[in-house]
């Protein structure tokens, strides 16, 4: 085959793992506007919500490591054809849960789901961005955000005409799944050597991973604590209306966006090293701002500079980790595993310490481990195999 073919199959390799990433982040954006009308019908309280809400990542973070055993049976595109089915279809199953316990399962259940198929997109875009030779996945995350955008502007309109959630997660979760079965057709079919050893069942992750994992801990962590926390920061401590204070997180969420769209360039001038450390910086100086802020603008700011800050680290240290192992799928889950349970418990433990003295004590600690990436992105510098 000549470079020219090659050089078409890598860009419609990359087109349809792009597709992939917009639609594994619709079915977040679907499921998330619906949360209301799910709680409300399986007549749960808020702090029993709470906990209902802790399965996704449970489920996710314990069937991430066996993705790359799927992946080694049956091929990268078989295996990412039936996980990204299963989590479309899963979107299905919290609207349906009568009661708590059933609510646990069926999150657990979606997670689940999510997670593996997360894996597999992962390492996917991991291989294509080796053929490529320069950064993509920042983009491809950037993707999965314009698709959770996509997802919750559905479900806004589902909310505001008043459908039933098991209906609109139904006719979604079709759309999605062709969507899905139709973009896994360009992506690469990967199939390991005949003597090739196949993975553990259940790996724990690689040292690689869980240093690569500690930088991802810091920037979901601090994403994690802006979504959740950051319309409730502008109300209770500066006592903006509601509108504006949702306007905050709003602005967050596209900073992030436009990032992680525009990242792939930045990376590939200035490296993944210097990218994460200058982030890293002006993630720490929105924290900052954040803190110190007078009035809600300068915290509104502030915000959207954290978001700016630590929008492209995930895609990197995803990158970072599959670039650096042999088996691509297993050094990507180790990193997700550790920074999906960052995110798990970001709200939970920015809540305690601001029980526990103040929501501007909370975004202190923010603050210092958005600094951390300036510190320890040098772990992104291994070398690669080839």
């Amino acid at each position: 085959m000549n470079d020219t073919a090659v050089a078409g199959g890598l860009r419609t390799a990359r087109l349809a793992v792009a597709a992939v990433f917009c639609v594994h982040g619709a079915v977040m954006g679907s499921f998330a506007t619906r949360v209301p009308w799910i709680q409300e019908h399986a007549s749960v309280g808020a702090g029993q919500l709470g906990l209902a809400l802790a399965f996704p990542a449970i489920g996710s973070a314990l069937a991430m490591p066996f993705a790359a055993r799927i992946g080694h049976r049956l091929g990268t595109r078989n295996a990412l054809r039936g996980l990204l089915a299963l989590w479309t279809l899963a979107l299905v199953l919290p609207s349906l849960a009568p009661n708590l316990g059933t609510l646990c399962v069926a999150l657990f259940a979606f997670g689940a789901s999510a997670g593996m198929s997360d894996v597999t997109m992962n390492a996917l875009g991991v291989e294509v961005e080796r053929g490529l030779g320069k950064s993509i996945m920042s983009g491809l995350h950037g993707m999965w955000s314009v698709g959770a955008l996509i997802g919750s502007a559905g479900g806004t309109l589902a909310a505001h005409l008043e459908l039933n959630a098991q209906l609109h997660h139904a006719v979604a979760a079709g759309v999605l799944t062709v969507a899905g079965l139709a973009a896994c057709q360009g992506v690469p079919d990967l199939r390991p050597e005949q003597d090739e050893e196949p993975p553990p069942r259940f790996a724990l992750p690689p040292r690689s991973a869980l240093l690569i994992g500690a930088i991802g801990f810091c920037a979901v962590f601090a994403e994690g604590a802006s979504l959740d926390w950051s319309a409730v920061y502008l109300r209770d401590v500066l006592d903006t209306s509601a509108g504006l204070a949702a306007a905050s997180t709003t602005g967050f969420t596209l900073t992030m966006v436009v990032a992680r769209l525009a990242g792939d360039a930045v990376v590939n001038r200035v490296g993944a090293v210097r990218t994460v450390r200058v982030g890293g910086l002006v993630a720490a100086v929105g924290g900052v701002l954040v803190v110190i802020a007078p009035h809600p603008l300068v915290a509104m700011s502030g915000f959207a500079l954290l978001g700016l800050g630590i929008a492209v680290v995930v895609p990197l240290a995803f990158a970072a980790a599959g670039h650096q192992e042999e088996n691509t799928s297993r050094a990507i889950a180790g990193v997700a595993t550790i920074t999906y349970t960052s995110g798990l418990v970001a709200p939970s433990l920015i809540g305690a310490i601001a029980q526990a003295s103040s929501l501007t004590v909370s975004f202190m600690v923010v603050t210092a481990l958005a600094f951390g990436l300036v510190v320890f992105a040098g772990v992104l510098s291994a070398r690669t195999r080839g």
